[in-house]
């Protein structure tokens, strides 16, 4: 008798690991757009550990709300790690009836369809969870309605089943790219503003791996938000991210290698699969000869939970290493200074955007009223004074004004008065290049130096193509045919400027872009080119992209605005991405307007922006980065300030592309010395400071 029951014993127990079902009740959902939280206690699991042996393996919710695609759910640990289930999805279906969301199921939530039943892989990996700790305690589930309408929202209850061989978090120890971790003391990160966060980033340099044990590259304090427009509808989150001092002041430093600065951008890239777009757009636009934003591959641990492959990269800001206009201060609002310098852009209002005015001249569409507004980016909203405002609109309306006048093609009074030609062309063949559905109308930033150092409205940086190079389903972004100015949704608010089919108007313009295009295909912009790079891009991200789609299961299955077909490989993506950019070169190289009647005149290919210099102040390396787009002689010298000769390297010739020499300077004495570049038969000095 007592072995039966010892028999029954066992099998209780044995029983009650197999699967537990905790269940919870509900409440309203507020349409307020405030988040509300349901918890669940399950006691009886006592200080059970959760891993693969066992953990959780399912939650299942029900919810009725006539608009499910408002709905985020997200499971709350007992030691605070969090599970995306759901985000924005099912469009303008109703409700989750006995919705469960498991690992293992065959389709993922992104697939399904509402009212959403059955088993679903969630949108984040559930495994997570079950990391080594103590199943009892609080488990809380936080629903939220993301838009703020009319329409309001239930949970009628929701449960979590523990079970036996359960999926398991996968913790990083080592990478071949830089790691970053990120501690928010238990914090949620806002959309505004900063809050404190630790930062460790462990970057051994290129070619040596990275552990989490090694001594971190930077260890220290920052501050960190959300960021993003559409972005933020995504449960991967894209973070702005500032270097701290211990009381939250901002301090410029260094890392991966980029010149010091304080602000710096995670982008999460969900949507573009193949992490090459944004990347891309930036290294022609580098290659083309233009500031871009630098940039390097990290994987991303957040609060002890690995997030995945993110671009860490600088943030468009002015700065000698970074956008090299002249400082404008509030005090200066008369004369010369006040002429520059100037960052504005054209863009939506929500995500990084502030105030700014409204273009006097309606976009080529504008059948419901659309107009184009223009943002300050620099001087800050809350630096730019009203003379600075006025300057800054009454230049931007003298162009537009030239450019819309009969006489808008006469080189001396025309638009080439107030602008420079050579990076409206550059910009074009980037935006028609990728398709890029936003180009032109969206996240355009523009710069204007001082009169006194050239004064002329530039283009660019460039900066936001995710959804280009085939990746948005809709307004003729999926096809390789047409031209991305001629933005084909004329309902749509957001449209292109004027300017674009005003451009191609001129004969002249035409012409040089015809032969700036034709010089770019024999180097940076030819099909090799372009293989060569997508090849490098995916051959260093091969062994991060697994655990990257392990916790965003995301391969195969639609991502808003993914067009169809959705590889279901990693592979398969890059070699999508490859098979269009040959079809649309195809397509440009018989439909680029204009005539080139000369060789390929290399005055539009010679570098535009000045090289660059970091860290500055120097204490053992100076690192001198250019770029060239034509084959040159490129020399280096480095003068103390008594003008006596320290350094020189003898003339070396270079190729197209960009470079990056690191002089030793850990035997010169402290003080302040004179760098000189020449290339291109140009000069380039740059002052830096040698500390011990």
């Amino acid at each position: 008798m007592q072995k039966l029951f010892f028999f029954l014993f066992l099998a209780s127990i044995t029983f009650q690991v197999k699967a537990q079902t905790f269940s919870g009740s509900g409440g309203s959902i507020p349409s307020t757009g405030n988040p509300a939280y349901f918890s669940i206690e399950p006691s009886s699991l006592g200080a059970s550990v959760l891993d693969t042996n066992f953990g959780v393996i399912s939650v299942k919710i029900n919810i009725n709300h006539s608009n499910v695609s408002d709905i985020a759910a997200t499971l709350v640990a007992p030691d605070g790690s969090q599970v995306v289930l759901t985000y924005a999805n099912g469009g303008d279906g109703n409700n989750y009836t006995n919705t469960v969301f498991d690992d293992r199921a065959a389709t993922s939530i992104t697939m399904g369809a509402a009212p959403f039943t059955g088993s679903f892989r969630p949108n984040e990996y559930l495994g997570f969870v079950n990391n080594g700790q103590t199943g009892y305690g609080t488990w809380t589930l936080i629903v939220q309605d993301l838009y703020q309408w009319a329409n309001n929202g239930n949970l009628l209850n929701w449960s979590i089943t523990f079970g036996v061989d359960a999926t398991g978090p996968f913790q990083l120890t080592s990478s071949n790219l830089p790691i970053v971790m990120i501690d928010t003391y238990g914090q949620s990160i806002p959309d505004d503003p900063k809050i404190p966060a630790g930062l460790k980033i462990y970057n051994n340099g290129p070619g040596i791996r990275n552990y989490v044990t090694d001594l971190p590259e930077f260890d220290g304090h920052s501050g960190i938000e959300v960021r993003g427009s559409s972005s933020q509808s995504f449960p991967k989150k894209s973070y702005g991210l500032e270097t701290w001092d211990a009381i939250g002041n901002s301090i410029d430093t260094s890392l991966l290698g980029m010149p010091a600065e304080s602000d710096w951008i995670l982008n999460a890239n969900y949507t573009d699969k193949s992490f090459v777009r944004n990347v891309m757009a930036y290294q022609v636009w580098k290659n083309m000869g233009h500031y871009s934003t630098r940039y390097q591959f990290v994987e991303v641990v957040l609060n002890g939970q690995y997030k995945g492959i993110y671009i860490f990269s600088e943030k468009i800001k002015r700065d000698k290493n970074r956008v090299d206009i002249a400082k404008l201060s509030p005090d200066q609002n008369t004369g010369d200074v006040l002429t520059g310098g100037y960052i504005f852009k054209v863009d939506k209002p929500t995500g990084s955007g502030g105030s700014g005015w409204t273009s006097s001249y309606a976009p080529s569409a504008n059948p419901n009223g659309q107009t184009i507004f223009f943002q300050y980016e620099y001087p800050k909203e809350e630096d730019i004074t009203t003379q600075q405002k006025n300057y800054i609109k009454n230049n931007v309306y003298d162009f537009e004004t030239a450019l819309k006048s009969p006489n808008f093609a006469d080189t001396i009074n025309g638009y080439r008065k107030y602008a420079v030609e050579s990076t409206f062309f550059d910009y074009f063949l980037v935006n028609e290049l990728s398709k890029n559905v936003d180009g032109y109308r969206l996240s355009t930033f523009l710069h204007k130096e001082r009169d006194s150092k050239g004064g002329k409205i530039r283009m660019g940086p460039v900066w936001d193509y995710d959804i280009a190079w085939h990746n948005a389903n809709y307004c003729g972004g999926d096809v390789t045919t047409g031209w991305a100015y001629q933005f084909p949704c004329p309902d749509d608010y957001w449209q292109v400027p004027f300017w674009w089919s005003r451009l191609l108007q001129d004969p002249l313009y035409k012409n040089h872009l015809k032969c700036r295009w034709l010089y770019l295909r024999q180097n940076i912009l030819s099909n090799a080119w372009f293989d060569n790079y997508i090849d490098s891009i995916s051959g260093q991200l091969m062994e991060a992209q697994v655990r990257n789609f392990t916790t965003w299961p995301i391969l195969g299955v639609y991502v808003w605005p993914n067009p169809w077909p959705y590889p279901s490989t990693y592979e398969g993506e890059v070699a999508a991405l490859k098979t269009w950019m040959h079809s649309r070169l195809t397509w440009l190289d018989t439909f680029m307007p204009g005539t080139c009647t000369t060789t390929f005149d290399v005055n539009y290919a010679l570098v535009e922006s000045e090289p660059s210099i970091y860290p500055n102040p120097a204490i053992n390396y100076l690192n001198v980065e250019y770029q060239t787009t034509n084959r040159t002689q490129v020399e280096i010298e480095i003068y103390n300030q008594q003008g006596s000769l320290q350094y020189s390297t003898e003339a070396k010739t270079k190729s197209s592309g960009e470079w990056l020499e690191t002089i030793d300077v850990s035997r010169f004495a402290a003080g302040v010395y004179m760098l000189r570049i020449t290339m291109n038969g140009n000069s380039f000095n740059k002052r830096f400071i040698k500390t011990n």
